[in-house]
């Protein structure tokens, strides 16, 4: 269980009242991100295309209350606004459903819009990499602003591109999405203290709001972005896992995608993955007849058996070195770094990484001697990405 640490937790009432600006609270539950309004330029001119003023989707009775309780609710917060009927409409974007269990949430289709849209040059960061920073931090802290998908603020012409509709109105977004989790981490209390204090005036500063129970104050394990994290270890959030493997095997390609996108968010902790999933992935062709043969079944099976047992992953340390080791059959290249750490008292070889993928059909004809000049290469490129 993730490990608390009680300095914080004894000085709790006052860091809430220095840094209450940075926290949601009943009478101002959304912030609005200052000094940053967001823009969303088109690649082409009036008049739009058909395809960018889009009906209505169709849903159930079901869908159709939940949707209605989720306008209200971002028209009571600000977030959304009601379009007047004499208001000019160029661009419209249906909605849709999702439900997980018996919780609903709504997504806006913009597919179409992405299309015709300049794309943001901001790179979005890359998970594993970002939780291979934890390297030598004793202590982690995550938040996560309430609803920060709609606490940056859009220019009046974004806005107009960004309409929605549903099946009783046309709404308008004044929020945009945005990544909206916070990890910091450090090897020393008193400097994730010091970090802690300057995120929080940032925070308090540009006026967004972190919901405070969902915060995580200096841990030295914790659960974040579906792993759980330390210092030394990168582990599978079992919990996230549990929701899976109970599940039937899916019986259309749109359940095989799902499972197959779930389950390489982890590929880094299995070994062969692609390999395991090659003939999964090949039913996913929209010119394949879907069919659950038995080899198809057995790698289902095999994935779902890889994400229960995958080890714990070592947080790389930059100042030991590594071990390479290199695989390679008529199916699939796999590699796996490893180091010898100190965990506990007593050095102990695990893995930092696992990376494969499948054979191509031109290599499927190559000699010996030419797959040894390719694993050398391979072995290059994965150091070259690694690294």
């Amino acid at each position: 269980m993730p490990k608390q640490i009680s300095l914080v937790s004894s000085n709790e009432d006052t860091n809430k009242e220095e840094f209450k600006n940075a926290f949601a609270s009943d009478n101002e539950p959304l912030g609005t991100i200052k000094g940053n309004e967001v823009d969303i330029t088109l690649i082409i001119d009036k008049p739009y295309p058909p395809v960018l003023r889009r009906p209505a989707y169709p849903s159930s009775p079901r869908a159709r209350e939940a949707l209605e309780k989720h306008i209200q609710d971002l028209i009571q917060l600000g977030v959304l606004r009601q379009i007047g009927h004499n208001e000019e409409v160029e661009v419209t974007t249906p909605v849709i459903i999702s439900w997980n269990n018996d919780k609903s949430r709504m997504f806006g289709a913009f597919r179409a819009l992405n299309a015709y849209t300049v794309l943001d040059r901001y790179p979005i960061p890359i998970i594993q990499g970002t939780l291979t920073q934890l390297s030598k931090a004793k202590y982690i802290t995550s938040m996560d602003a309430l609803k920060g998908f709609h606490q940056n603020v859009f220019i009046p012409k974004a806005k107009k591109i960004l309409r929605i509709i549903t099946h009783c109105e046309l709404s308008e977004g004044w929020l945009i999405i945005y990544i909206d989790y916070i990890i910091i981490c450090s090897d020393s209390c008193s400097l994730h203290l010091e970090i802690l204090s300057r995120v929080l005036d940032k925070v308090a500063g540009v006026n967004m709001k972190i919901s405070l129970k969902k915060c995580n104050f200096v841990f030295e394990e914790l659960k974040a972005l579906g792993h759980v994290v330390s210092s030394l270890r990168l582990g599978i959030d079992k919990n996230k896992v549990d929701e899976v493997l109970p599940k039937p095997i899916p019986q259309n390609k749109k359940g095989i995608m799902s499972f197959l996108v779930f389950s390489s968010y982890y590929r880094q902790h299995m070994k062969y993955f692609p390999i395991l999933a090659k003939s999964l992935y090949r039913i996913c062709d929209q010119q394949i007849v879907f069919e659950m043969t038995e080899e198809r079944i057995i790698a289902y099976e095999k994935i779902k058996k890889s994400l229960t047992k995958a080890p714990l992953l070592l947080i790389p340390d930059w100042n030991i070195l590594f071990k390479l080791y290199i695989d390679a059959s008529r199916d699939g290249l796999g590699e796996a770094l490893h180091q010898v750490q100190i965990v506990g008292d007593k050095p102990t070889e695990g893995p930092d990484w696992y990376i494969s993928r499948q054979i191509k059909p031109t290599e499927a004809r190559w000699s010996a001697y030419v797959w040894y000049g390719h694993l050398r290469n391979f072995t290059i490129i994965f150091i070259a990405v690694f690294f």
